[in-house]
């Protein structure tokens, strides 16, 4: 179960935006409220893209929704996902949130938008 953090300290993410097709580095809170709040939606799941605990953070509901021009991605060979998604490390299973050890440039050639 997550914890959230009693002091809410700055990290970096990646925010996937597929209905821009672009990926960019932003500063959130390291907190799971600041994730929903840049996916846009409270029901986040992840899943690893790397043994270095970076994760991709998405919404868990992005199929079953209805939404209309959000376009859709991949990262390597994870399932689509459609809406924005949001690269964090968490080597404890969504524990602990923290910047990702990999850098934009890397991350970029691993995306494909759909």
């Amino acid at each position: 179960m997550y914890q959230q953090p009693t002091e809410a300290k700055p990290m970096k993410v990646f925010l996937i935006d597929p209905h821009d097709k672009q990926v960019k580095e932003l500063e959130i809170a390291e907190t799971r409220l600041a994730l929903q709040d840049l996916i846009g939606f409270e029901t986040i799941d992840f899943d690893e893209i790397d043994s270095n605990g970076d994760c991709l953070f998405f919404d868990e509901e992005c199929f079953i929704r209805q939404q209309v021009n959000v376009g859709k991605f991949k990262v390597d060979n994870l399932a689509p996902i459609a809406g924005k998604g949001v690269i964090v490390n968490s080597p404890d299973n969504g524990q602990t949130l923290s910047t990702p050890k990999i850098n934009l440039s890397d991350l970029i050639k691993r995306v494909t938008f759909l």
